[in-house]
């Protein structure tokens, strides 16, 4: 019985995700270039609240708790352990007053609906993992952008995806290009529980009456540590959060 709700409550949530991509691209596309970039920030943030609060339709909880203080005077270095595809519109919409530019696998900047294009618009570090010189070309840049902006940005220094829940090591090299670009940010853990187990399998079927969880942790301060150890720091803090 169980399997069979999951298919059935997979597919109403799998239609609603498609349908959100499709009609959000097209506000992305009308407000980018009628309105402009403020616009289509909160175009973003509504297509991610429908992707987020729509996980309801398979009958899981979604929880924030925010243990952070987050500042809005200085740039932000948002570290996320990465067990999904779900766990990213959930933390665009949480973080939506900082506006948090990912890094990303370049290969996600065609193809999908309103997040390709998003991901193109938005500054978004867009790296390709054979290409090292890319790559940290890249996250340069983007660490450059939250300086002279006094934006955010996200990573997942994992660098890829693990949905045991069980994380791997936090690769220092793209937090510590961020903070040398921009010396002055603030590092926050974000710790993403549950999202592994609700999508084990693909994306198909999703596991029914998940507990999906995002947490944005205690900040750390960067000055005069080096990147293996601020992110030493941030893995253990997110760990005790996923116990």
């Amino acid at each position: 019985m169980k399997k069979i709700t999951d298919y059935l409550l997979s597919t109403i949530y799998l239609l609603h995700f498609g349908l959100s991509l499709l009609v959000f691209h097209i506000a992305q596309v009308v407000a980018l270039n009628v309105f402009g970039k403020k616009a289509h920030e909160k175009i973003v943030d509504y297509l991610n609240f429908s992707l987020t609060y729509g996980l309801y339709l398979t009958g899981s909880t979604v929880t924030y708790k925010n243990l952070a203080s987050i500042p809005d005077d200085r740039p932000i270095i948002f570290v996320a352990n990465h067990q999904s595809t779900f766990d990213i519109p959930s933390i665009i919409w949480f973080l939506r007053k900082r506006h948090p530019l990912f890094v990303s696998k370049i290969e996600l900047a065609k193809g999908v609906p309103s997040i390709s294009y998003n991901l193109r618009k938005s500054g978004a570090a867009l790296i390709n993992r054979k290409d090292g010189k890319q790559a940290i070309a890249e996250i340069s840049r983007l660490g450059k952008l939250i300086y002279d902006t006094t934006g955010s940005a996200i990573i997942f220094p994992e660098g890829t995806r693990t949905a045991s829940g069980v994380m791997k090591p936090f690769v220092p090299g793209g937090v510590a290009m961020l903070l040398k670009r921009a010396p002055n940010a603030l590092v926050i853990p974000i710790a993403v529980n549950g999202t592994g187990r609700f999508n084990p399998k693909g994306i198909f079927p999703l596991t029914s009456f998940s507990k999906l969880s995002w947490t944005a942790l205690p900040a750390i301060e960067p000055a005069g540590r080096k990147a293996e150890e601020i992110l030493l720091e941030a893995r253990e803090a997110i760990q005790r959060e996923l116990i």
